[in-house]
């Protein structure tokens, strides 16, 4: 009974759905990056309402880390067949752990660097706060974190690719 239980709780299906999740809940790291830098960005434009824009470009950057999350998510549920249309493919257990593993590079790297990034961001609209002309400057600090979860949304792509499922 507990076996048949275990056995259809982690069918390969819901393993590579569970991936799928964990893929999109980078989104944590872009949530948490965003409020961090929104929270500078509000001190800074409280002091000066012309600084704004300039901010809101700064606080923006955190956010990636959930769109890149979001697409391995998407990309992993085509690959099981639960978006398109045609009914859901046969995972077995053994593609499902494997989609689940590809989904762990941009989970736990999206976290961590959404997160390192809105300080970044945060950091970077404090030198604006001083030195608007400098933008560019804490632009480029702010998306050098980027470069790690591009290369996570790299490493969960290219593994989710070599998966043949179905």
């Amino acid at each position: 009974m507990i076996t048949e239980m275990i056995s259809t709780l982690f069918n390969g299906s819901y393993v590579a759905m569970l991936g799928a999740a964990l893929a999109a809940l980078a989104g944590i790291g872009s949530a948490k990056g965003v409020g961090i830098a929104g929270e500078a960005a509000s001190a800074v434009v409280a002091e000066d309402p012309k600084k704004f824009g300039q901010a809101l470009i700064l606080q923006a950057l955190p956010g990636t880390q959930g769109i890149y999350g979001l697409l391995i998510a998407f990309l992993i549920m085509l690959k099981i067949g639960l978006l398109g249309g045609n009914g859901m493919l046969p995972v077995t257990t053994e593609q499902g752990l494997y989609i689940f593993a590809a989904a762990l590079p941009i989970f736990i790297v999206g976290i961590i660097s959404g997160i390192a990034q809105g300080k970044a961001a945060a950091s970077a609209i404090m030198l604006i706060a001083k030195r608007p002309e400098e933008i560019a400057k804490g632009m480029v600090y702010t998306a050098m974190v980027e470069t790690y979860a591009v290369l996570a949304l790299l490493i969960s792509f290219l593994m989710l690719n070599g998966i043949q499922v179905g």
